[in-house]
Formats: structure tokens, sequence, C-alpha cells
């Protein structure tokens, strides 16, 4: 099964589908060797992990694909990715679905946010006009070669102009064509049982440990009528978390002999990325030659 495929089937299924954001092609690896379904390269985690640098619109088109592109590469799950605002108007959105899809991904999301946007979490965005964004939405979809490449919609517009007029931007997004549907930010539970209740079409959670929306797990999202949950932050601040206690460590001591307990060690790191792999295929090629 085409992995586009997949990912609508798992969209479509009655449990709801987790998915975590990685920043790089080790943490998608992980990701499906614990059995994970599908993974996320987004924005916010990707600017921290390769500029250093918050969410602001820092990383470019390219840089983005590439980053997706990546992590297609080594795993055999399905891949979604963060197409950001589109890059510009129509003919950026075609560009940046074109690119997105040479590179492997299994589907992708568009959000209504002017550019310069930033994390869905923050303060002081702007929204494009709503009918902008479904000539966006339409483009997206026409701009697909395989129709199963799945197209999330994006709307900010909680934040702006309240709760109603989000649900309306993602029931208008759904129209244009969106199979996906993402109302950033909502503030309360109630507001999430309204998008979910009111949104013709499956709906998208964004789940963040310090975020605008409750936190909740994956039953209590399933059980308001959540589709998907994007993982969206925990890996980057595990991450984050357990370098900055290393280099605290290293600072002080001078060694890390101290959490090697806490460390997987060289021939399971080996293991991990695929050295087994490697060494039979160079053993096979060789024997050919012996």
């Amino acid at each position: 099964m085409k992995k586009t495929t997949l990912l609508q089937k798992m969209i479509r299924d009655p449990e709801i589908l987790v998915i975590p954001v990685v920043h790089d092609p080790l943490c998608a690896r992980i990701a499906e060797q614990a059995g994970i379904k599908a993974v996320f390269s987004a924005g916010y985690s990707n600017s921290a992990a390769y500029l250093g640098r918050p969410d602001v619109s820092l990383m470019t088109l390219s840089e983005m694909v590439d980053c997706a592109s990546r992590i297609v590469d080594a795993v055999q799950i399905p891949v979604f990715a963060d197409g950001e605002t589109g890059y510009g108007n129509v003919t950026n959105i075609i560009r940046t679905v074109e690119l997105y899809e040479k590179a492997g991904v299994a589907g992708l999301f568009i959000e209504d946010q002017s550019f310069p946007k930033r994390c869905g979490h923050m303060d002081e965005k702007q929204v494009i006009p709503a009918e902008e964004m479904v000539a966006k939405i339409h483009a997206a979809v026409d701009a697909r070669k395989d129709p199963d490449l799945v197209i999330m919609a994006r709307t900010d517009a909680i934040a702006i102009h309240g709760i109603d007029e989000a649900i309306s931007r993602a029931n208008l997004y759904r129209e244009a064509g969106a199979d996906l549907l993402f109302v950033e930010a909502p503030r309360s539970i109630d507001q999430m049982r309204r998008i979910c209740s009111e949104v013709k079409g499956p709906v998208f959670a964004n789940n963040l440990p310090g975020g605008r929306s409750p936190y909740l797990s994956a039953q209590e999202l399933q059980d308001l009528g959540y589709a998907v949950v994007a993982d969206a932050t925990s890996c980057t601040y595990v991450i984050a978390h357990a370098v900055r206690e290393l280099f605290a460590e290293l600072a002080r001591t001078g060694s890390s002999a101290q959490m090697a307990d806490r460390m997987i060690l060289f021939d399971e790191f080996n293991r991990l990325v695929g050295l087994d792999d490697i060494r039979e295929r160079e053993r096979k090629y060789l024997s050919i030659c012996g």
C-alpha cells in the first residue's frame, strides 16, 4: 500500500492516530522501532534543531523539504510535513506541494497565518482573509499528482477572530478539498468539543506541554472526536533537557561517566542506526568478488 493511501486510511480509522514530531532521521528511526505508525516533520522543532532559533518563519522552503526528505529516506512509515503558509500566493503553494510530493511525504498542511508566521501557541498572530486561503487549498489539491496525498488545512483564527470564525473557516477549507482540518490552539475542552462536533471532516489536534490548549491524553482526544493528534514538542523537549543535563555534568566534572546508565551505548546504538544491515549488504556484494 502506498504511504499516502495508508495515511488516508489511518486518518479514517476509528482509533486516533498519534503522530509525533521528529526533527531528524535518528528520532524518526527510534519512533518507527518503537511501533509509531507515522511521524511528522514540523517547523517548530526543525527551527530549534537546525537553526537553534524559534518558529518564526526563519526556515526556508528548501530547508524544510530537505528536513522532511531525510526523514522519508530513513523510515518505512508515512511522513507528514509542515507546509507553513505555502511560502507565498497560490503559485508558491503549487511549488510547495510539488517539492514535498517529490520528497516522498504522505501529506502536508497549509495554514492561514500571514507571513511571517509563528508557532500557533505564540502571541501576535495574524491571518489572511478566508477567501485567500480557500484559493490556496484549491491550488494545493490541484497540484498533487497522487490524489491520496493528504492535504490538511490549518486555521489560526481562534486567537484573532474567535471560535465561531475558526470553525467557519475550517468548513470552508473542507469544501475547498482539504482532507484533514486543524483548528489551532483552542483554549478549553468546550472549544475542542465544538470543533469536533461542528467541523465537517476529520479533525487534528496539537498536543504540547505548556501550550494554549488543554493537554489531554490520546484517549481523551479520541473521545472528543479527534481523528489525529500530533505529539508536537515532546521529542525536542526531552532531548533538550537531557543534553542540558549532560553538558552541565561535563562542565562540572569533565566527564560523562556518571551518566552512562542513561545512554544508549556503542553496540546498541550501531544496531539502532542500521550498521548490521550495512555490513550484511557489504558481505553480499563482496562475496561476488571472492
